[in-house]
């Protein structure tokens, strides 16, 4: 079976791939579907999503909730273990540490970077992780702490 990154390179080279391959993303974990983000980019030590600015991300006081943020950022970090995780490797978010910085009033851009140097402590890799808005103000963000381990024979 192909790699989930190998599917999405090839995805994102047809036209509307980048869409068709979100809904995939999202199907694979539904919870990320419930935030309708769209894949920008996926790479080793990176990844990113656009969680939309809808209703159903909204609070109370119509800004994105925080946990839609956290869901978008979950989302930018597990495209980036998909995409750096050697394939004898297994990883598993172990928890995450966020600061809300300020109200997510548009859409937010959700990134997730790591470093080779990260990767090498291995079995446990902080992912630093942000949602900014679209006036570059950075409204969450964190560590999303994975712990890397060899698959199981």
């Amino acid at each position: 079976m192909a790699s989930t990154y190998e599917m999405y390179k090839k995805f994102a080279a047809l036209p509307q791939g980048k869409r068709l391959f979100s809904m995939f993303f999202g199907q694979k974990a539904p919870y990320f579907a419930s935030i309708h983000m769209q894949i920008s980019q996926m790479k080793p030590h990176y990844g990113e999503v656009l969680v939309p600015f809808r209703r159903s991300n909204k609070n109370h006081i119509g800004t994105i909730h925080a946990i839609a943020a956290c869901n978008g950022l979950e989302a930018a970090m597990g495209l980036l273990a998909e995409a750096t995780c050697p394939p004898d490797h297994r990883w598993l978010p172990k928890g995450m540490d966020v600061k809300y910085l300020a109200k997510s009033s548009t859409e937010l851009i959700c990134t997730a970077e790591t470093t080779e140097a990260d990767w090498a402590n291995a079995p446990e890799v902080p992912v630093t992780v942000k949602a900014t808005r679209k006036d570059g103000t950075v409204t969450v963000e964190g560590t999303i702490h994975l712990w890397v381990t060899p698959k199981s024979r």
